[in-house]
This record gives structure tokens, C-alpha cells and sequence, in this order.
């Protein structure tokens, strides 16, 4: 092959030289327009793209179910909830935020939101809240969830707070009463001599 480059002084109208040891052309890249040296393997340039733009069509190529770590599109937001990826045409595309690496942002819809979406038959507002009944952030299921007005939600939080504190409180009254009944029955039962 060697002898047939040193034959041959272009490869594809390109001027071959010599880099150390290895045969190269200087070529644009196919989509930037970018000039760089490109090495020639079996008699044809090594590459029709720079690094960056072969980046860019590898990434394009890995997208969504094509990857070989899809999850099918459910991600785990940072407050606990469920996202799930939905594609540019769907009907709920109005209620989606953008996730990701610019370039390669996936559109993304909080999946209680798109869940109780789904059940009216149409899109939600920005100012409506979907409430999780039971407290559960990642229990979408359509019984525990209940469309309220912001002011409602915060009502709801708020009385869910209370009774979780006053909870916290009975429970350690109940042990506090537990102990005081057998230092009672302690004292009761003690024998003098």
C-alpha cells in the first residue's frame, strides 16, 4: 500500500504528504468546513468529519431508544418526583421543560402532572398543582393524586404538617406515659425492710 501512495500523489484530488510515518491529507470537514490533517488508511481518507461534528452525529445517533441505556425515558428529578421524556409533537408538548446538554435537550413533563393531564383529557395549566394524597412523590397512580388551586395546596400542606407534628407528639407522650407507669408500678411494688 505504501508503494501505491508514494505512486500515487493525491487521494480523493487531495496532495498526500508524509506525517512521521504516516500518509495524510489536508481535508475539510464535510460540515464545518473545518481544514485538518486526516490520515489515509487503504488508500482513502481516515475521516469526512472533524472531531467536534463526528461528536455531534455520534450523540444524534445514541438519542433516546437508541442508546443502549435508555430507561425508556423516566429520570428521577432532584426533588423526588418522576420525569418522563415526551417527544416534540405530542399533545402535552405545552406543559414540558428542557433537560439536557444544549444541543441535546430532551423535552421532560413531571409525570403526576402528565398522569392527571391525561385523565381531564387536556392540558394543564402552569398555576394548577396536582397534590400527592398520601405524601409519596414518586406514587403517580391517578387515586392518589387531587388537582388544587395553589392557595388549597398550601392549606393541604399545612394541615399535613400539623398532624405529622402533633403525630410525632402523641407518640412520645404515649412512651413518656409507658415509662411514667412503670416507675410507678416500680415504686408501688417495692419492699421495705
Amino acid at each position: 500500500m505504501t508503494d501505491e501512495l508514494r505512486c500515487k500523489k493525491q487521494v480523493d484530488g487531495l496532495d498526500v504528504f508524509l506525517d512521521g510515518y504516516r500518509y495524510c491529507v489536508m481535508q475539510p470537514c464535510l460540515d464545518c468546513g473545518q481544514v485538518r490533517k486526516v490520515r489515509i488508511r487503504n488508500g482513502k481518507s481516515e475521516s469526512k468529519r472533524c472531531r467536534g461534528c463526528s461528536a455531534k452525529v455520534r450523540w444524534s445517533e445514541l438519542l433516546g431508544d437508541k442508546n443502549p441505556f435508555w430507561k425508556g425515558g423516566r429520570t428521577r428529578h432532584t426533588q423526588g418526583y418522576i420525569l418522563v421524556s415526551v417527544p416534540n409533537d405530542s399533545f402535552f408538548a405545552s406543559m414540558v421543560f428542557r433537560r439536557g446538554a444544549k444541543g441535546r435537550e430532551r423535552l421532560y413533563i413531571l409525570e403526576h402532572r402528565l398522569v392527571m393531564a391525561k385523565h381531564l383529557g387536556r392540558c394543564l395549566q402552569s398555576w394548577e398543582i396536582i397534590h400527592h394524597k398520601n405524601g409519596i412523590k414518586d406514587d403517580n397512580g391517578i387515586a392518589n393524586l387531587q388537582l388544587v388551586s395553589d392557595d388549597r395546596h398550601k392549606q393541604i400542606t399545612l394541615l399535613e404538617n400539623r398532624i405529622k407534628r402533633l403525630e410525632g407528639k402523641v407518640i412520645l407522650l404515649e412512651a413518656e406515659n409507658v415509662l411514667l407507669g412503670v416507675a410507678h408500678e416500680a415504686r408501688d411494688t417495692r419492699v421495705d425492710f
